[in-house]
């Protein structure tokens, strides 16, 4: 089960949107959405990171921190 959050933050000209999602084995990982832009120039970005989580704000909790740093450096990683 894909699990959108509402904890959208903005930042500047971008808006990370965490997404946990359930394992079968009941954990959870992280995926982030990092968007720019308006209308037809809307350009969107998705991160999965690797670590597993026991709750999906522990997981949300950790895309959003780690798009807070990607947002930061002078160019968005690859």
């Amino acid at each position: 089960m894909i699990h959108s959050s509402h904890q959208a933050q903005t930042v500047g000209r971008f808006v990370l949107s965490p997404i946990t999602r359930q394992t079968e084995s009941g954990q959870y990982l992280a995926s982030l959405s990092i968007r720019s832009g308006r209308g037809s120039g809307t350009h969107d970005r998705v991160y999965r990171f690797i670590p597993q989580f026991s709750t999906p704000q522990a997981a949300a909790h950790y895309a959003l921190e780690v798009g807070l740093s990607y947002v930061q450096q002078p160019a968005l990683p690859a």
